[in-house]
């Protein structure tokens, strides 16, 4: 059994004002072809399929474009998972007669852990869903966090699983030791939205969507593919790829990987000005590329923009290397503060950024108590 692992398309994303759906049509069209030559048993799409709950129209046609030309014209299988952007209500629509045509679908997720199979390999898909949802769909109360409703949903699974045969878990989620970058949308506060990796033992392979870099964690078989492209100036370095996995008979596991390439990359340069627009450098440079620019000139400066993009047409972002080092040791200095602060002080501060009600003397006392008695629990053990 092939089959292609990608995932966090982010169709209808915007980075810095700019629509990508151009360089997500290039990259998907080059995807079509890496399709064609391939030729795998199946396609698996772990989420994010949209950058948003209510997609823009040429995000929508672009997708249905693409999945066309897959599906249909050259008759692959897909399976596919809402993620934390999808609108899972929206990505159902239709699921029940697409999978007459093989395309395999599910934005929800329901109580039915049925497997999809496809040449002997059962497929199990598990749309993002927040561990509230969970915990009503499987009446568990125990489940509080993304590893308590991932771990449960798991153990629903394996009291169907064949152990002589081959499992593929598709999922959408943090798995705990994953790297981010900016373009992750925040699961949860703290660590509640971790997964433990433990949780996937039982599968031959785990196809994950969400982190954006196919290096995002280190693992022989829960593998993220990353995202179809750069979407912020955090994942400037990154590469981006899609994942060629091979399962033999035994459950051995191979992982390829193919490199999309659009004709825009996403970089990082900086320098002085006079340096950036001198010839001798940018001839050198792919001028057209999406750059964030940082400046080294420490004077006043007039229309740097502009100057710089009769150059360099696409710079999206543009900053002073003394500022940066400024707001450093402006963050830095908050966080000495923050330290010297008692736990109540800090609780008052984060009081009155999270609502617009007033901080009483009664409420003070209340948590004041709250705190005295949960240093008691911690002291007692």
């Amino acid at each position: 059994m092939k089959f292609i692992h990608t995932a966090d398309w982010h169709l209808g994303k915007l980075v810095h004002g700019i629509y990508m759906t151009a360089e997500q049509r290039e990259v998907l069209l080059q995807f079509v072809q890496l399709v064609k030559e391939e030729k795998p048993d199946a396609i698996v799409i772990a989420g994010d399929l949209y950058d948003r709950s209510v997609p823009p129209t040429e995000a929508v046609e672009l997708l249905d474009e693409i999945l066309f030309k897959i599906n249909v014209e050259l008759k692959t299988p897909i399976i596919a998972i809402s993620g934390n952007h999808d609108s899972a209500e929206r990505l159902s629509f239709g699921s029940s007669w697409y999978k007459h045509s093989q395309f395999h679908l599910k934005g929800k997720l329901t109580k039915d852990f049925t497997p999809v199979k496809i040449k002997g390999v059962n497929f199990h898909l598990v749309p993002y869903a927040e561990p509230g949802i969970v915990r009503q769909l499987l009446n568990d109360e125990r489940i509080v966090s993304h590893h308590d409703a991932m771990k449960a949903v798991v153990e629903r699974i394996q009291e169907e699983m064949d152990p002589n045969e081959l499992h593929v878990f598709v999922g959408h989620a943090f798995v705990l030791g994953g790297k981010t970058t900016d373009s992750e949308r925040t699961l949860s506060v703290g660590g509640s939205g971790c997964v433990g990796a433990e949780v996937f033992e039982c599968f031959h392979y785990t196809a994950l969507g969400h982190l954006h870099s196919p290096d995002a964690i280190k693992h022989d078989t829960i593998k993220y593919s990353g995202s179809l492209l750069k979407y912020s100036f955090s994942e400037a370095k990154q590469r981006k790829c899609v994942c060629i996995v091979e399962l033999d008979e035994n459950g051995k596991v191979s992982i390829g990987e193919r490199s999309l390439t659009p004709s825009k990359d996403m970089r990082e340069i900086e320098g002085y000005i006079d340096d950036l627009v001198d010839p001798s450098f940018y001839t050198d440079q792919q001028i057209n590329d999406y750059l964030k620019i940082t400046l080294y000139d420490e004077g006043a400066l007039m229309d740097p923009i502009n100057k710089l993009r009769q150059i360099y047409p696409n710079v999206l972002h543009l900053e002073r290397k003394i500022d940066r080092i400024d707001s450093r040791q402006k963050d830095e200095m908050e966080v000495r503060q923050q330290e010297k602060k008692s736990e109540l002080e800090l609780f008052e501060e984060f009081y009155q950024d999270m609502t617009t009600l007033p901080y009483s003397e009664e409420k003070k006392k209340i948590i004041a108590s709250v705190m005295e008695k949960a240093k008691k629990v911690v002291e007692s053990k």
